[in-house]
């Protein structure tokens, strides 16, 4: 008896082992690109903080969907949460066959608006012009953004263009326009008393024009052309109040998006993944939040049948 036990065991410890290994598969160390092969517009130097780029996670060939999220962690426009709203998004995504692409956009106090627009909507253009060497499909480009970088996501989903046709660089060439988007905890109004003052300072300085909030209140540039949109929040967010979010879902119910949004009682801002891994804290009432945002977004170009090995990234 003992021994069938053990056998067993060690059965499911190469299973677990085996299972890592294939969600790892796809990237050990990413590649990172500029988005621009000379200066970004508005470029104040030519140190790293001055080059937006994105970091490369794909997954591995077989297990590729064709799908690409570009990633805008959070950090009031100041910071960037690059790890646990950044890298460790990428390998969930990776881990049921969709590409991650981690930007690093120009932040405050050396950038305010409209350098990191610019950088994200660069971004969806560079991985769409790139899809066919980057094992992405051009009509499964997605963003997703956390707390700031969710502002920053639902911007690009509310201000995005066709493409210049007569630009110079071919990637102004192609559609900002994502095909799909995943906000957790955002930020989508600047006006008070829902908006997160910390970062309306840092992204448009101490005293923003009227003009300027309204422009960057995404609730009030919601049309039929925004695109589907999944949402996530908690109840307990103390930072980015979860008015956010539901002001977003209403807009986009208004103008016949699709769209679906959770708030979860427990959990408070900044979460991750709030699996407690690396630098995410550990929430467990909110663990099953990355499992609806799979499913949600797996039903944007299906029927796709796939292995998932996203369990592992809650446990």
């Amino acid at each position: 008896m003992k021994t069938k036990i053990l056998a067993v065991a060690i059965i499911a410890v190469v299973a677990v082992l085996l299972a890592l290994h294939m969600v790892r598969s796809g990237v050990d160390q990413p590649q990172v690109e500029t988005l621009w092969a000379g200066d970004a517009p508005g470029a104040l130097g030519m140190t790293d903080p001055d080059r937006p780029a994105v970091s490369i996670f794909l997954p591995a060939r077989w297990h590729a969907s064709g799908a690409g999220m570009v990633i805008c962690p959070g950090g009031a426009y100041a910071q960037l949460m690059s790890s646990y709203e950044g890298e460790d998004i990428a390998r969930w995504l990776n881990s049921f066959g969709v590409a991650g692409f981690v930007l690093k956009y120009r932040i405050s106090p050396r950038y305010r608006y409209p350098a990191p627009f610019l950088d994200a909507q660069r971004a969806v253009r560079y991985v769409r012009y790139h899809a066919a060497r980057l094992r992405v499909r051009p009509d499964r480009i997605g963003i997703m953004g956390f707390s700031a970088g969710g502002h920053l996501a639902s911007t690009v989903i509310t201000h995005f263009d066709a493409g210049n046709p007569s630009a110079s660089d071919p990637v102004d060439r192609v559609s900002s326009r994502p095909n799909f988007a995943i906000l957790a905890y955002p930020i989508i109004t600047l006006h008070p008393p829902w908006t997160h003052a910390e970062s309306v300072r840092n992204l448009l300085g101490p005293s923003p024009q009227p003009e300027m909030i309204d422009q960057l209140s995404n609730e009030l540039h919601v049309t039929k052309d925004t695109p589907p949109t999944f949402l996530f929040h908690t109840n307990q967010d103390k930072g980015v109040p979860p008015e956010n979010s539901i002001l977003f879902y209403t807009a986009l119910r208004k103008a016949g998006v699709r769209t679906e949004l959770h708030i979860y009682e427990e959990g408070p801002h900044g979460i991750g993944l709030g699996n407690g891994h690396g630098r995410a804290p550990r929430v467990p009432g909110t663990l099953s939040w990355s499992a609806r945002a799979e499913e949600w977004l797996i039903l944007q170009w299906a029927p796709y049948t796939r292995w998932s090995f996203s369990r592992l990234f809650r446990l």
